[in-house]
């Protein structure tokens, strides 16, 4: 049994095999998937697990380069804005629509129970050297 890190395979297996550029998303309970797109889906109820809690696991097993985020959440979920602006992580925002349109080219959309606003994230993969 895996002793440390994700215990979600999938989650494992997706990270395991990322690319510099490649891209995840981490998204809330309405974000739609696209077809083609893995769906790795952790929802269990309204807010559980949360956006937070599955982000701050994915960001200690992930090299991330850059956020994108909706230009939405700027206003219609701020706190949460303010927390992924805290991470000093190169951060790009884009119109609600175009980062529906930017999950298409995504390895994997990662569906939490989160039930606020605009949570969701695209997560573009660094290189380790």
């Amino acid at each position: 049994m895996y002793k440390t890190g994700i215990l979600n395979s999938e989650i494992s297996k997706v990270l395991s095999d990322l690319g510099h550029t490649d891209t995840i998303i981490i998204a809330d309970c309405g974000l739609p998937v696209p077809d083609g797109v893995k769906k790795i889906d952790l929802a269990l109820t309204f807010g559980h697990p949360s956006f937070e809690e599955v982000f701050n696991v994915v960001k200690e097993h992930m090299a991330i380069e850059q956020l994108t985020i909706a230009n939405e959440m700027i206003k219609q979920n701020s706190e949460l804005y303010v927390k992924l602006l805290a991470e000093n992580i190169d951060m790009v925002t884009e119109s609600h629509e175009t980062l529906k349109m930017y999950s298409k080219e995504a390895k994997a959309i990662i569906r939490t129970g989160e039930a606020t606003p605009y949570a969701n994230v695209i997560l573009s993969s660094g290189v380790l050297f």
